[in-house]
């Protein structure tokens, strides 16, 4: 099975946050906060306008991106952790 996500929904994996600070202190689980930036495993066929034209999304399947922290929906599927989201909780595309 897979999940397509609808319109102008993505569906973000959460990427790992790091174990260590810079000055190498390990940091305990319940310390930790959610990490706010993810890779895009799927992406919906986009948002419909005011004439009923899809206006695609600017991001695709594979980009890593920051998002809001308290954006999105968890889900678990597969026994993995993801968010679905709409593009607008989407605050910047990490560039290489």
């Amino acid at each position: 099975m897979k999940i397509r996500p609808l319109n102008d929904r993505l569906l973000v994996k959460r990427l790992a946050e790091e174990e260590k600070t810079a000055g190498g202190i390990i940091i305990p689980d319940s310390a930790k906060e959610k990490p706010a930036e993810g890779e895009i495993v799927a992406v919906g066929p986009g948002k419909l306008n005011d004439k009923g034209e899809r206006v695609a999304l600017q991001v695709v399947a594979g980009d890593r991106v920051l998002f809001s922290k308290y954006g999105g929906t968890d889900v678990k599927f597969g026994g993995e952790d993801y968010l679905i989201m709409r593009e607008d909780d989407i605050l910047g595309v990490l560039e290489k």
